[in-house]
């Protein structure tokens, strides 16, 4: 005699097949090795934009938290720094006089904004990848994000920095000119600039601990080298190291970002000179980043 099968639930839910989820409805991730020398892989970019966005925001959150000023921060720097050289270059011939077009403490600020950002920009994202050391290590993102955020971050102090510029341009009686909408394209200069030294120091410092002491250093002698925040008169400067001084990309950028921000001619050789040299920075600290950021995890 045979024995009816016995149905049972536990065993109809193990053996079912689950069709809750078409297969074909599952995301796929496939990892391919990189190729070729792209040096920025903006699509990729573009897939983590939202992370790049949170990064920034925390970044933001993290400096001004707990802090009774807040984003006055923002201003204090540069209009502490525009005071003391006012104060001790204000009068000298060396500044300019008082036969100067521009007001000094206007110059100055005008050319210490520009500055605050690049010299706070190239420090914060130099020491970016060390500080996240957890998130680098725990999951797979595109590791120039991390730099990125920390120069969003600090284009974030750069605008609320900029409301105080032009409140100081109407205090002086300056008036607005055409070239303020060349601005974007001094501070785009600024910010190719950046990201190729923060991405270059950001990974030499993961595997040289030396770099964390020694760029707040570099960037110190980095200001002095441009003279062209603080210098009104530079036909003191002999006609050979007003062609190398171009070199340095934050000195054409800068003093061209205040031309434009003032309404004078701009200077474009010192213009393109600069751009080409930060162009250069961008490619030379990219192709490094991408070219040990996988090791990143491994000594970090």
């Amino acid at each position: 005699m045979e024995t009816p099968a016995v149905s049972s639930p536990e065993l109809e839910s193990e053996t079912a097949p689950d069709t809750a989820v078409p297969r074909s409805a599952l995301p796929i991730t496939t990892i391919r090795p990189r190729s070729g020398w792209r040096v920025v892989d903006f699509g990729e970019l573009w897939r983590f934009r939202e992370l790049l966005f949170f990064l920034t925001w925390r970044d933001v959150k993290v400096r001004y938290k707990q802090t009774a000023l807040g984003a006055l921060w923002a201003l204090l720097q540069p209009f502490a720094t525009m005071v003391v050289f006012s104060l001790f270059l204000g009068k000298t011939g060396v500044a300019g006089g008082d036969a100067a077009e521009v007001p000094y403490p206007l110059f100055v600020f005008a050319g210490l904004l520009p500055w605050v950002f690049f010299a706070n920009a190239v420090s914060g994202s130099s020491q970016s990848v060390v500080v996240n050391e957890r998130l680098v290590t725990k999951i797979y993102f595109p590791r120039l994000i991390i730099p990125m955020a920390a120069i969003g971050a600090t284009l974030v102090d750069f605008v609320i920095a900029f409301g105080m510029l032009l409140i100081m341009m109407v205090y002086y009686s300056v008036a607005v000119s055409w070239t303020l909408f060349l601005l974007p394209l001094m501070v785009l200069g600024l910010l190719i600039a950046v990201i190729g030294t923060g991405a270059l120091l950001s990974a030499l410092t993961v595997a040289y601990r030396d770099f964390r002491h020694a760029t707040p250093f570099l960037v110190q002698l980095w200001m002095f080298a441009t003279p062209s925040i603080y210098l009104q008169n530079l036909s003191r400067i002999s006609p050979v190291w007003q062609n190398l001084l171009p070199l340095n990309p934050a000195y054409g950028l800068i003093s061209n970002f205040r031309l434009a921000m003032l309404g004078k001619p701009l200077d474009l050789y010192a213009l393109a000179v600069s751009s080409g040299v930060a162009v250069f920075l961008l490619i030379v600290g990219c192709l490094y980043f991408r070219r040990v950021e996988d090791s990143f995890a491994d000594i970090i």
